[in-house]
């Protein structure tokens, strides 16, 4: 998950993916909502593209419904971002009602402290208690989920372990969403590694006010909800529409949950790009320049690539004088190749238009290619979770 203007990897696309050889991951005002997701299937979750909470760009939300664990003490909180970019679901502790927020169970390490998670990105971190709910997605459940409450005010002593990675984001607006719904490939958030050692910047034990990094196994680590389901299991379709190169003031899709379990999610022509199965990553091959470890992110809100050619204006994003009109190819572990036209237009043209939704925002990167929101928009994007079986194979692999 990249932000807006920084162009900077934010979520554990980077940091966790060094750490634990093994997760792919990673935006105010107003708390949670209280409408129904209403969606037509059991396993259609509804997208909307717009400005959301931090007046932001290329960010696709959904409303999720929380609930304390086998209760009806429930909430149902609207624009928590869809990543499939990272792992697990993260929901601020500011839009939380105060009764629901005080009835999650917080989750407590072997010798009984509390345990608490940081996520670092490459411009902050968020840092919060991993707490239990009943989740309901679409018409989907998962009971007892591990998931994190980020900036949970009886935790606000921060290990500079954590927070060393920058200013905290531990709010809707300095996060850009209510919270984030992690669909990535992978199903748990850190792994094998996190399991097997305490790394500084991921797991902590919390006894006061006293913290410590700790080993966290598999089973009491945040995971990706969707494996969790009782079916739809296997991993994810976001389905967005296309957009016009003036952009569009919202764009509204779904995320289906499931691979080829429904009538409703079948792979159809789409071609499978298996991942590596270590970090989730696919090459890119750009300008006759190979890109290993590039990646397909819906919670990164452009395109991220290096391009040396194109002028970048002030937002960071870049401001070609007329719309360019690109190439590039995907090639999957298994063999697969694929080319991908796209265009990059003048983003301050773009962004004064006051819309949400773009798919020819761009901005320059170091390697490898991040392939962000706009590559979703007039696309079916599947995402399948890792030892999963699908139609298209087991995962981990994206297609479209």
């Amino acid at each position: 998950m990249r932000s807006a203007s920084s162009a900077g990897v934010r979520a554990w696309q980077w940091l966790v993916a060094v750490l634990c050889a093994l997760a792919v991951a990673g935006c105010g005002g107003g708390g949670g909502g209280s409408s129904s997701p209403g969606s037509v299937a059991q396993n259609v979750v509804p997208i909307i593209v717009d400005a959301g909470p931090a007046n932001t760009v290329n960010v696709p939300f959904v409303s999720v419904t929380i609930c304390a664990p086998g209760t009806g003490n429930c909430q149902t909180i609207d624009h928590i971002i869809v990543d499939t970019g990272s792992t697990g679901l993260r929901i601020m502790s500011s839009v939380l009602d105060t009764a629901l927020a005080s009835a999650l169970p917080q989750q407590t390490t072997g010798s009984g402290s509390p345990l608490v998670e940081c996520t670092q990105f490459a411009d902050g971190y968020s840092w919060g208690p991993v707490k239990a709910a009943d989740l309901r997605l679409g018409g989907e459940s998962v009971n007892s989920l591990a998931l994190q409450v980020i900036g949970d005010p009886g935790f606000s002593n921060v290990p500079s372990d954590c927070s060393s990675s920058g200013p905290a984001e531990n709010t809707p607006q300095t996060f850009g969403g209510n919270g984030i719904l992690g669909v990535a490939v992978f199903q748990h958030d850190c792994g094998p590694l996190c399991a097997q050692a305490a790394l500084p910047g991921t797991y902590y034990a919390c006894a006061g006010a006293a913290c410590q990094p700790i080993a966290v196994d598999l089973t009491h680590q945040v995971q990706n909800p969707v494996g969790l389901l009782a079916s739809d299991n296997n991993g994810v379709v976001v389905d967005l529409p296309a957009v016009a190169a003036t952009g569009a003031a919202t764009a509204s899709g779904s995320l289906l949950l499931g691979i080829g379990t429904q009538a409703n999610n079948g792979l159809g022509n789409a071609v499978v790009f298996a991942l590596n199965a270590n970090d989730g990553t696919l090459t890119t091959v750009y300008n006759g320049q190979s890109y290993p470890g590039s990646f397909i992110d819906s919670g990164s809100n452009g395109l991220f690539f290096p391009d040396a050619t194109m002028t970048v204006c002030s937002s960071g994003f870049f401001c070609p004088a007329a719309p360019q009109q690109l190439t590039a190819t995907n090639l999957g572990t298994n063999g697969s190749s694929g080319t991908v036209n796209f265009s990059v237009a003048n983003a301050d043209s773009l962004l004064a238009t006051g819309y949400a939704a773009f798919d020819n925002l761009a901005a320059p990167s170091s390697p490898p290619f991040d392939w962000g929101l706009p590559f979703f928009f007039g696309r079916r994007v599947y995402t399948a979770i890792e030892g999963k079986s699908t139609p298209g194979g087991s995962g981990p692999y994206v297609a479209y």
